[in-house]
């Protein structure tokens, strides 16, 4: 008897000691792919107002104003989400700056880009749904079905669009490194999409994920100067910001729409 107990209690006590910390970091991390971009429109405002004027030939204006609209916009949303104010708000404001984005930067028709833009919106959905069950917590251990349902699925359309990332990352060529990544990155999605052994899957795909981030995407070892360090750049805090949405799944749990929540109805 005193075994499931002392499982239990070592479950709790563990799952205290991480809501204490773990949801800053993730918010942290999600968030940094927007605080990186709203600063690079700061420093960089002639390049991409002159880039969005020559792409889309809309003129002075506009093309400023699109720039001073993704600068307040990121920063803005950014400011909110960390100081835990008008989140709801906040995240609706980043889908509308995701959105805009992929429109103007033509990142509809470039599908790796696009799938972790996708990702990106599945970060900002759990972050939505995470904002959601607070100020419930007097309520806390009482089943709320009918008041978490939209949170639920928030939390499955989040899981879903997170795994899209790393469909960005399988190689499709024959090296033994290459088959054995796409085979635990394949598994490790999957789980992470039904909701089955979630936190443990999320939390090992935040490693991996972290440990590629670093290797590939290594921006400081290339002069500032050159174009290749903004590339790396965008795509480090990009991926820094789909490792803080899987950092979500661990601190939340799946959801009520996943494997994982069945289990204890069986």
């Amino acid at each position: 008897r005193m075994c499931p107990d002392s499982q239990g209690s070592a479950q709790e006590q563990f799952l205290r000691v991480t809501k204490q910390y773990l949801p800053h970091v993730a918010r942290l991390c999600l968030i940094s792919t927007f605080l990186e971009d709203g600063i690079r429109m700061w420093f960089q405002w002639s390049e991409q107002r002159d880039y969005i004027d020559s792409t889309w030939n809309c003129g002075y204006l506009l093309a400023s104003s699109f720039v001073f609209l993704n600068l307040l916009g990121q920063l803005t949303g950014c400011v909110l989400v960390l100081s835990r104010n008008f989140v709801q708000y906040a995240c609706f404001g980043l889908f509308g700056i995701i959105a805009l984005q992929t429109i103007a930067y033509s990142i509809l028709w470039d599908l790796k880009f696009l799938m972790r833009n996708l990702a990106l919106g599945g970060g900002l959905l759990l972050l939505l749904a995470e904002s959601r069950s607070e100020g419930k917590s007097m309520f806390a251990g009482v089943p709320t079905m009918r008041e978490s349902s939209p949170k639920q699925y928030m939390q499955l359309g989040g899981r879903v669009l997170l795994v899209l990332m790393f469909m960005t990352l399988l190689h499709f060529d024959a090296s033994f490194f290459s088959i054995v990544q796409n085979i635990v990155g394949t598994a490790l999605m999957i789980l992470v999409a039904i909701g089955f052994k979630t936190k443990l899957a999320a939390l090992t795909l935040v490693v991996w994920l972290f440990a590629i981030n670093v290797y590939f995407n290594a921006f400081w070892t290339i002069p500032v100067y050159k174009p290749m360090h903004d590339f790396l750049k965008y795509d480090f805090f990009q991926t820094m910001s789909v490792i803080g949405g899987l950092l979500l799944v661990v601190a939340l749990g799946p959801g009520g729409v996943s494997m994982d929540e069945k289990k204890k109805e069986w």
